[in-house]
């Protein structure tokens, strides 16, 4: 049985919640988490980990039907929608129990409580009919998929981003023939792909422009590989109602070309996220938060109350931070070592390093050209097509280019975007440069491995000076 008076509470058990529970029990604090749903929060269950499984599933069906290399002839590979489907949920029930349920197991003093946690008062959480008095709280609660006020919407049925969910009703049983996703963020943008991959015809719908927090040559070169696959992308739209069509959607719209009617057997709205923070009481708990729900707190993760801590997706992007899995963890950490080792630490967004699965992929970390010329920095930018590095040509994937956002009064780098081959695996060479104040040189001096990727780091910077095209190899 639970401690009524643990050192901390903890509401939510995803990677916030964990990374805290795990500090505060190595610095000897009793801890209570508390989960309303499934242990293991989004990421395990429903984001990140049974979506990259299935992206990783796709892509080998995408390559064997379209070899990059002439000699090689197209392969048809058969898809078992249910087995696949099954060993994606084995992935995640593995992972549940090895990365989350026997760690805590495994942690004296740390327990896991199921059920629904509410403030009764600062001082005070029920869970259920027990009452908690914790020394300190953390809201970890995370967030869930946004849904739009649509006309329509409530009427017609529809798939959320919690579709990949390994256990709960609303997963996903079957590949639709057809699909009509709603969003052009990251997570509209990676389900569409990998649905268009497995075999569905795919219509994705952005209000404005595809991965419009990204530096725009991103999105666009993204927009020209999905249409290059047969992904219908529709840009800059304006959906007016939703409605049943027989057995299939339609979405009505308008866009700058006129009205029109999109079709599919099934609709993904993948419009955003919210935080999981109304049903907790934190009015009761004289918690401010803003006007989206989001938790105020000051740059430790304090809230307006001194003993109540918030982190990850709930706080949103204060202090720079992002919704993403390692932040939130970091984040955690810092919670746990603040309330109970004094430690002051506050966090830092500077560089967080982020990735967009699709293909080609998407690695970015730092300033974009819009955030410098907003803050009126002194900054150059250079764009560098992917043709120029030799590992692209060597593999035939020279599509995407490399940009680089640099200051023109010491040649410090202020950020690296990338799309292209293992962009997402590049990118931490750059987010660890940014970390350490490097420069433009900085890059260029550095000696990379010949061939690889990462060299379009070298190549982006050396773009700056000379003409990259006339490099001859290694980049020297």
């Amino acid at each position: 049985m639970a401690s009524n008076e643990p050192d901390l509470l903890v509401v939510g058990s995803g990677s916030t919640a964990f990374a805290a529970a795990i500090a505060a029990h190595d610095l000897g604090a009793r801890v209570v988490m508390v989960e309303r749903r499934t242990l293991g929060g989004t990421c395990a269950n429903r984001g990140c980990l049974p979506s990259k499984n299935l992206i990783e599933a796709a892509r080998i069906v995408h390559e064997a039907a379209h070899p990059r290399y002439k000699g090689l002839g197209p392969a048809r590979i058969e898809i078992d929608a249910g087995r696949l489907l099954a060993q994606k949920d084995a992935v995640v029930h593995a992972y549940r129990a090895k990365k989350y349920a026997s760690v805590a197991d495994a942690l004296d003093g740390v327990e896991v409580v199921t059920g629904e946690a509410r403030f009764v008062d600062p001082a005070t959480v029920a869970v259920g009919e027990t009452i908690f008095r914790p020394g300190q709280v953390l809201v970890a609660s995370g967030s869930r998929p946004e849904i739009p006020p649509i006309q329509g919407l409530a009427e017609v049925p529809f798939l959320t981003s919690d579709l990949l969910d390994a256990d709960e009703d609303g997963r996903l049983v079957d590949i639709p023939p057809s699909l009509v996703v709603l969003g052009g963020g990251y997570i509209a943008a990676e389900l569409a792909q990998l649905f268009a991959r497995l075999g569905s015809s795919v219509s994705i719908i952005a209000r404005s422009r595809l991965l419009s927090d990204f530096e725009p040559e991103l999105g666009t070169a993204l927009a020209a590989a999905f249409r290059a696959e047969g992904i219908e992308v529709i840009e800059g739209a304006r959906i007016e109602r939703v409605q049943r069509d027989g057995d299939a959607v339609a979405v009505a719209l308008e866009t700058a070309a006129g009205g029109r009617i999109v079709r599919g057997e099934r609709l993904l709205v993948a419009t955003g996220r919210r935080p999981n923070t109304d049903g907790l009481g934190l009015e009761a708990a004289g918690v401010a938060t803003d006007a989206d729900g989001f938790v105020i707190v000051d740059p430790e993760l304090r809230t307006s109350q001194p003993h109540i801590w918030a982190a990850g997706d709930v706080i949103g992007r204060q202090h720079g931070s992002q919704m993403a899995t390692p932040v939130g963890a970091r984040q955690g950490r810092i919670v746990a070592e603040n309330a109970f080792a004094g430690a002051g630490r506050r966090f830092d967004g500077t560089v967080i390093p982020r990735a967009v699965f699709t293909d080609p992929p998407i690695g970015t970390v730092g300033l974009t050209e819009a955030e410098v010329r907003a803050r009126r920095l002194p900054a150059v930018v250079a764009a560098t097509p992917l043709e120029h590095v030799p590992r692209a040509g060597a593999i035939h994937r020279t599509e995407g280019l490399v940009k680089f956002v640099a200051s023109t009064l010491d040649e410090r780098v202020l950020g690296v975007h990338m799309i292209g081959e293992a962009a997402a695996e590049v990118i931490h060479e750059a987010a660890m440069a940014l970390r350490f104040r490097a420069t433009l040189t900085d890059f260029v001096d550095l000696i990379h491995v010949y061939p690889t990727m990462a060299e379009a780091l070298k190549i982006g910077a050396q773009a700056f000076s000379r003409d990259v095209s006339k490099l001859s190899c290694c980049a020297e």
